[in-house]
């Protein structure tokens, strides 16, 4: 494999910091030379500095837009960190079925390929049913986002989902298919997936009984996380609440919070 000089190095993570807000360090540096030798390929340039020479002369949108989409890929699974839909579960439990207040809204803020969305979304199926709750995705990266509408899943990305949801609300795959599989056309209608940049102004996707945060702001700097916080908490209703990755805290960034679990907080 072509390696990626200092320089270029430095070219491409300035463009994505520009455009994600996420830097990243030096220890990446083989990481993004590997994904950007599929995208010269894809080019047809063998050298992956002439690539991205070409990349800053041309400032091609749609290749800038592939760029972007191969540095956020990040493999996700189902019921990732299970505490916190176990928490989900007992929430529900002790909120009254049809409660005042519209639909039960639910915002899978770093949705990755929408493992974490559909997982939200089969807990919710099982409390309410099909219908009375929506889950909104939103990814920096387009891919991510085409592959969450999709639904379409190695089964080995279930390997945590408990088995009578699985049963319930995914088709196992056949022929080409094989070793995939679907999640249920009823419950994908209930699921809306749209790029979004946690860094920029938000799309109107209106206010939310939970929002889930979770392994997205561990790239950004303590000023970067505060930023993201603060304008994903202009969507979550007063009482609702806020799901972070377990590896990640927000108490020392000076926002008016209160964690009531791990990794789960109010509005102060």
């Amino acid at each position: 494999m072509t390696m990626l000089s200092k320089n270029s190095f430095q070219a491409v993570t300035t463009m994505f910091r520009q455009v994600s807000g996420i830097q990243l360090s030096d220890a990446k540096q083989a990481l993004v030379a590997g994904r950007l030798q599929k995208l010269a390929q894809a080019r047809g340039v063998r050298d992956v500095d002439a690539y991205v020479e070409l990349l800053m002369r041309e400032g091609d949108a749609q290749e800038l837009v592939k760029v972007v989409d191969k540095l956020t890929t990040n493999e996700t699974y189902f019921f990732r960190e299970p505490q916190h839909f176990e928490h989900l579960k007992r929430m529900l439990a002790e909120r009254r079925a049809g409660a005042a207040g519209g639909d039960f809204r639910v915002w899978s803020a770093a949705s990755s390929s929408g493992e974490e969305a559909y997982s939200i979304a089969m807990v919710l199926g099982e409390h309410f049913g099909l219908r009375g709750w929506q889950v909104i995705g939103t990814d920096l990266s387009t891919a991510m986002v085409d592959t969450a509408r999709r639904g379409l899943y190695p089964l080995e990305r279930a390997r945590l989902t408990p088995t009578p949801l699985l049963k319930r609300w995914c088709l196992k795959g056949h022929g080409d298919n094989t070793g995939k599989l679907m999640v249920a056309p009823e419950l994908r209608q209930l699921v809306r997936f749209e790029c979004a940049n946690l860094t920029r102004t938000l799309p109107e996707i209106g206010q939310f009984d939970l929002v889930f945060l979770r392994n997205v702001l561990i790239y950004f700097d303590n000023p970067g996380k505060a930023d993201i916080v603060k304008r994903v908490l202009t969507r979550l209703k007063p009482d609702g609440l806020l799901f972070t990755g377990h590896a990640e805290s927000i108490a020392n960034l000076g926002i008016p919070t209160v964690a009531v679990a791990p990794a789960v907080y109010r509005h102060a």
